[in-house]
């Protein structure tokens, strides 16, 4: 570190000194903030517009152009439909800012992005190969599953765990493989409920999500091109499934063009009173989602010309969304989840249901 202006001092043969660094700029909890208001001054002011639906987005659009640049505190994407413009917006940033090009994107916060023929293919090998490492589970046999189908957790059953903080940190690390492992979903926001209070019957399930990870390392999300640009969403909820408080436990995905774009799989803090309200409060979640989404898209510039489609297996929530004679029977629920019906009377989008013989695909 270079001595401060107005602040220099020569050593006894008149050499320049330095200082000794005692704490890393990134150390200081105010550092991020003020590198990406640094970041977003210069963007904005080469007419960068910021996205309204993600504040880390920025968007240019001169002409026919496109340039999108992404930012997660210094790791930033540039993408955009003119290879020559990304050069000149690299050469330009460079110039005001000292970066290193890593080139094409390959890896990207433990995400590691393959180019196929068809598309391309995201991981977390490497990121699942170091946890299982930390964890002494790299040898371990893998498993079919994340989660058996009769599994019920209870927060009173079981003795508690020695080391809470072991759990603790599994147990996030699982919740960012979720980033491409959809599968996991479930079955970790399932063992974050216990965090609290871990006991041993939890952290046997989480060794069993790790050794299914174990067996299933080669998985990620395949992002092909799709002849039909559809946005399709699946719905569903678990009503009085957990043996606790009989909560609610939500899951969603959404595909645009046949391919997984965003999912969840959430537990409420509302205790409904009928599997039709709970059906129903799942579907207002996942058409604000779509709200969102479609917000996105425009920024974007890919309009989504059809309709999206919400997919549901409850006959009475389709009902209630469509039907204003419904709202009888649902006088005690929120007013703010009948915003469904409003935005389906506006033709936003629309539902369909679909019959399964089981729930097995929120797991």
């Amino acid at each position: 570190m270079l001595q401060s202006p107005k602040f220099k001092q020569r050593g006894l043969n008149c050499e320049p000194l330095v200082c000794k660094l005692k704490k890393a700029l990134y150390g200081l909890k105010q550092a991020p903030r003020a590198w990406f208001q640094k970041l977003r001054e210069f963007l904005v002011a080469t007419k960068f517009e910021i996205s309204k639906v993600d504040s880390s987005l920025f968007i240019l659009r001169p002409g026919a152009q496109l340039l999108y640049v992404l930012v997660y505190v210094d790791d930033i994407i540039i993408t955009g439909n003119d290879s020559q413009a990304i050069d000149q917006f690299v050469t330009q940033l460079n110039a005001q800012f000292s970066l290193k090009d890593l080139g094409k994107l390959s890896y990207f916060l433990g995400i590691e992005v393959q180019y196929t023929s068809e598309g391309m293919f995201l991981s977390q090998t490497k990121y699942i190969r170091d946890l299982l490492h930390k964890v002494s589970m790299d040898r371990s046999n893998g498993l079919p599953t994340p989660m058996v189908t009769n599994c019920h957790m209870s927060a009173a059953e079981g003795s508690h765990v020695e080391d809470e903080h072991y759990y603790k940190s599994i147990v996030c690390a699982l919740q960012y493989v979720v980033i491409t492992r959809p599968g996991i979903a479930y079955s970790a926001n399932k063992v974050c409920q216990f965090m609290h209070k871990p006991l041993d019957l939890h952290f046997k399930a989480v060794k069993r999500i790790l050794r299914y990870l174990q067996g299933t390392l080669s998985y990620g999300l395949k992002f092909t091109r799709a002849s039909k640009f559809l946005l399709e969403r699946y719905s569903d909820a678990s009503w009085g499934s957990d043996v606790d408080d009989r909560g609610l436990i939500s899951g969603f995905c959404v595909f645009l063009g046949g391919n997984s774009i965003y999912w969840s799989s959430k537990k409420q803090q509302v205790v409904f009173r009928s599997t039709a309200e709970a059906e129903y409060r799942s579907v207002a979640h996942i058409a604000a989602e779509m709200v969102w989404i479609r917000s996105l898209l425009t920024e974007l510039c890919i309009p989504v010309s059809t309709k999206g489609l919400i997919w549901c297996d409850s006959s009475a929530a389709i009902a209630v969304a469509g039907n204003p004679v419904m709202h009888s029977k649902f006088k005690h629920v929120e007013l703010d989840v009948f915003f469904v019906r409003i935005k389906w009377q506006l033709g936003c989008f629309k539902s369909a249901m679909f019959l399964v013989p089981t729930r097995l695909w929120i797991y």
